[in-house]
This record gives C-alpha cells, sequence and structure tokens, in this order.
C-alpha cells in the first residue's frame, strides 16, 4: 500500500524515526543498518518502506535499500516470525551476511541476535534456504533518474547540502552507475 517515502527527517530514535512528506509525519520502524545511512535531521531522505497491518495498529517499516526490504519480507511469511524479529535479525546482520549464515547453515550466526533461539534459528535456516537467492540477484540496471536520486541521497547523507550535490550531479557523465557515481561526485566536491 506505501512502498515509499521521501521526505525530511524529524526525529531520530532508534530504531524508530519520524518523516515529514509534505506535513504529514509517519512514524517508521527501520534496522539499525538504515538507522546509522540516516542523514542529520531535517534533512531530505528516502525509503522503502512496508506496512503491517494489525488488528491494533498500522506499523510502517522502512529500509534504505530493495534487498533489505526484500530478505524483511521473506522473513515475515516464515511461521513464528514477525516483523520485530525480523527487523532484529536485519539489524544485527546484513543482508549479505545473513544469506551467507543461511547458504552455509550456520545457526550459531543467528543465534547471536536477541530473541532468535536455536529452533528459531534452524526453522529460519530451512525456510529461507531457497528464499534468499532471489534476493540477492543482481538487480535491473536502474533508469538514469534513480541513479541521480540515489547519488544525491548518498551525497546528502555524507554532509553535502542540496546546492552542492546538484552541482557535483551536473559534472557526472552520462550513463554513470551509483557506485562510480559517488566516487566521482566526491572527487568533484573535494577539488
Amino acid at each position: 500500500m506505501i512502498g515509499k517515502l521521501t521526505g525530511t527527517l524529524l526525529d531520530k530514535q532508534p530504531p524508530q524515526i519520524l518523516l515529514d512528506c509534505h506535513g504529514v509525519g509517519y512514524e517508521v520502524e527501520v534496522p539499525m543498518s538504515t538507522f546509522y545511512g540516516l542523514p542529520a535531521t531535517g534533512e531530505r531522505v528516502a525509503l522503502l518502506t512496508h506496512l503491517v497491518v494489525r488488528e491494533d495498529a498500522h506499523v510502517l517499516f522502512g529500509f534504505a535499500t530493495a534487498a533489505e526490504r526484500a530478505a524483511f519480507r521473506a522473513l515475515i511469511k516464515i511461521s513464528g516470525v514477525g516483523p520485530r524479529t525480523a527487523l532484529a535479525l536485519l539489524s544485527g546482520l546484513s543482508v549479505a551476511e545473513l544469506a551467507q549464515a543461511v547458504a552455509t547453515q550456520e545457526a550459531g550466526r543467528l543465534v547471536k541476535i536477541p530473541g532468535i533461539g536455536k529452533k528459531t534459528a534452524e526453522r529460519l535456516l530451512l525456510e529461507l534456504k531457497d528464499k534468499l537467492a532471489p534476493v540477492l540477484a543482481p538487480q535491473p540496471a536502474a533508469p538514469a533518474d534513480d541513479v541521480q536520486a540515489d547519488i544525491q541521497q548518498a551525497l546528502l547523507a555524507l554532509g553535502y547540502n542540496e546546492r552542492e550535490a546538484a552541482a557535483a550531479l551536473k559534472a557526472l557523465p552520462a550513463g554513470v552507475g551509483v557506485s562510480e557515481g559517488i566516487k566521482l561526485a566526491l572527487k568533484a566536491l573535494a577539488k
């Protein structure tokens, strides 16, 4: 229902943030991996989201990457794993680390996460065996607008203002990827 939010970061209280989107404040729960990558309050941020509807609440969960959101969705489909447990898993392990633990069937890595016992870890490993491969599959190339937006978001997260980020984006060659674009933009800004 709500797939993405872009707005001004008003407040950060782990694991929850408050995001102002054109006058509407959204409380969003985020994993610590996303939380640590957030810019300072007052800055713009874009998050992919997943809405969980319960009898007593509607809770938004936000993610910095599509892989994090896909892993979250794969986790909450497992019996006995709710959104809070999935958020704890993604806060304690990156998506790549989780996929590696599943591939090597390392229950010990999962048991270290608060709220994950031995039985839950073994069930996770069994049920995620084939479900995380699509999450880590190479994504199709993003359209140029998405690449530009991702580069700009990275520059803003690193502390550059909108004007500096826009100037760095104008200097980038056409068709540049996100990681290469960030490197080139940082070199341009360092001059």
